[in-house]
Formats: C-alpha cells, sequence, structure tokens
C-alpha cells in the first residue's frame, strides 16, 4: 500500500481482504489510536502543565505511579470501554482486571496493556511508549475472568505499542506482518511510514543494562563477552519501546535477563513481553526467556514476571545457547 495512507484507510484495505472480519478490528484500532494522540498531546506538553511527577501513591509491584502513568492508564479506559469490542481490561497499574461497566455494550475481546512504559524517563525527556495485547475471551456471562487473560503469547490476536519520540509511531500486528504509523500533528492523523516491517536477521546493537554485571549469570557474561568480540555496540536507553523500537528496525538484540536481583526476571510476561515477541516474530525475529519461547509460556499470573532475550532471530538463538548452557 503507498505510504503516507491513513491508518483507517489502511485498516479498512486489510479488511476487505478477509470476507468474514467483522470490523471490530478496523474500529477497535481506532480506538487505540485515538488514546495514543491524546497521550502523544501530553506527553509533549508534560513539562508546560502539573502532570509531570511522582503521583503520591505505588503500583501493585512496589514503584512509584508518576501522574502521566496514572493519566495513561485513565485514557486508555475511558476511550476503549465503550466501544462494544471489550469485555475486560487489564493493566500492569491495576492489581485487577478493570470490567467493561453494564451501561457499555460487552464484546468478546479482552485488552492487555502497559499504558506507559519507560515513566521514569519523562522528566528527562527520553522515549516512552504503550503497549498493549489483545486476546479473544474463553469465558461466556456479563464480566471477565482471570482466565479471559491468562493465556499463551501465541494466542494473541492483535499486538502492538506506541513510541511517543521524536515523533509518534503507533506499530501493531494482527498476526499478518508488522505495520508502522507516524502521527502527523498538522492533520491529526497516523500515517502508513513502515509497512511489512523485517527485522534483519542479525544486527550490530546489543542493549542490556551492563550496571547489573556483578548480578549476572555466568552465561549472560560470557555471552556480553562474545558480542563485544563481534564488534556489537552497545545502546541502551532503559526504556523498553524506545530500545525494541530501536532494534526492531535496525537489527539487534535487547536483553534483560534473571539475575540475582530478580530471580524470574523483571519485564511482566502479559504487559510487555508477550505483546513485544508477538511482533518480533510477525518481523521474522524472535522472543526468549532464554530457555524458551516468551509466546509458549502459559501465565499462572496476572503480573507475572520473565526474563526477555527479543531482536534479531540469529542473534537471540546464540544468546539462548549461552543462557541455556
Amino acid at each position: 500500500m503507498e505510504l503516507g495512507t491513513g491508518l483507517t484507510q489502511f485498516l479498512i484495505e486489510q479488511q476487505r481482504k478477509y470476507p468474514s472480519a467483522t470490523g471490530d478490528f478496523t474500529s477497535l484500532l481506532s480506538e487505540i489510536a485515538t488514546a495514543a494522540k491524546v497521550l502523544s498531546r501530553e506527553v509533549n506538553k508534560a513539562g508546560l502543565i502539573d502532570i509531570l511527577g511522582f503521583h503520591g501513591k505505588l503500583n501493585v509491584h512496589g514503584e512509584a505511579v508518576q501522574k502521566l502513568d496514572q493519566f495513561a492508564n485513565d485514557t486508555f479506559i475511558k476511550v476503549l470501554r465503550h466501544t462494544g469490542h471489550l469485555i475486560g481490561i487489564a493493566s500492569e497499574e491495576m492489581e485487577e482486571p478493570y470490567q467493561i461497566p453494564d451501561a457499555y455494550p460487552k464484546g468478546k475481546y479482552v485488552f492487555l496493556m502497559d499504558p506507559l512504559d519507560g515513566s521514569s524517563n519523562i522528566d528527562v525527556n527520553i522515549s516512552i511508549g504503550s503497549i498493549f495485547a489483545i486476546y479473544r475471551r474463553k469465558s461466556v456471562g456479563a464480566h471477565a475472568t482471570t482466565e479471559d487473560f491468562l493465556q499463551k503469547g501465541r494466542d494473541q490476536v492483535c499486538a502492538g505499542y506506541i513510541i511517543y519520540g521524536s515523533s509518534t509511531m503507533m506499530v501493531y500486528t494482527t498476526g499478518f506482518g508488522v505495520h508502522g504509523f507516524t502521527l502527523d500533528p498538522g492533520i491529526g492523523e497516523f500515517l502508513l511510514s513502515h509497512e511489512n516491517i523485517r527485522i534483519p536477521s542479525r544486527g550490530s546493537i546489543y542493549s542490556i543494562n551492563e550496571g547489573n554485571e556483578f548480578i549476572w549469570g555466568n552465561g549472560v557474561g560470557q555471552y556480553i563477552k562474545q558480542v563485544k568480540k563481534e564488534g556489537k555496540t552497545a545502546r541502551y536507553v532503559g526504556s523498553l519501546v524506545a530500545d525494541f523500537h530501536r532494534n526492531l528496525l535496525k537489527g539487534g538484540i535487547f536483553l534483560y535477563p534473571a539475575d540475582a536481583k530478580n530471580k524470574n526476571g523483571k519485564l511482566r510476561l502479559l504487559y510487555e513481553a508477550s505483546p513485544l515477541a508477538f511482533i518480533v516474530e510477525q518481523a521474522q525475529g524472535k522472543g526468549s526467556d532464554g530457555r524458551q519461547m516468551i509466546l509458549d509460556i502459559a501465565p499462572d499470573k496476572l503480573h507475572q514476571r520473565v526474563p526477555l532475550i527479543i531482536g534479531s532471530k540469529e542473534d537471540v538463538e546464540e544468546a539462548n545457547g549461552y543462557l541455556s548452557s
């Protein structure tokens, strides 16, 4: 499709390729884009209004909630709850899922999100983002159940992220390739800028917090020594969406392995690892926890943490060899 095509037109054209399509995703993704526009506006003026800084409470993980974290969480809920496509919403910022109120029509999907990834970087103007995943509900009835959210990553019907940087960009997949749209603030529309994204099979970049070197396992340390010998360049922002986005486009590997401090890993399976793994596999890359593919992990709790090794296929396979030995 021609670059510069609007997101809504692109979605409609994609829908026409599948006669049995109901149009649910055309509507739902359009509403996600609406939430992204609202957040992009607020992120870009965050230094001018009283929206930066600590919210005054901790989230379910014991982390300080930033004001913009809460705003992002509330924005997605307010924009998506009335669509008629969802039965429930789970968020990294909420201990329990949000049930779609009876005042709104109920749908057949659940929505999971990290509403604002990298929020610790807000105050220093580093790129941040939102990550989301959509699954078909498994239950029946008027309310979502925990079972609806605890699904393997391979069961996702859609995953994506929005990155708020020098430009705002939305990247998504419904299992038929990965497509990127850049927001034109002049017309308020996401325009096709990256069609059918393919990550290089091997990259020249590695992304890891080397400040944790002394608590890594031996396999991680050996792998990092090897990639340095190979001439890979270190690039680490500390914002998962930003690091992942760069590597997706340029090739490379991102690692947040288990270590002595985070024995089960640090990143959230449902809100971060699974959506990004679905995207990277659709772009011909790989995502693992160092031993098995992220998309094959059966979650047993909403806020489950995992190690994450993700990026170019050959790089991830090489890293897995070190981490699993």
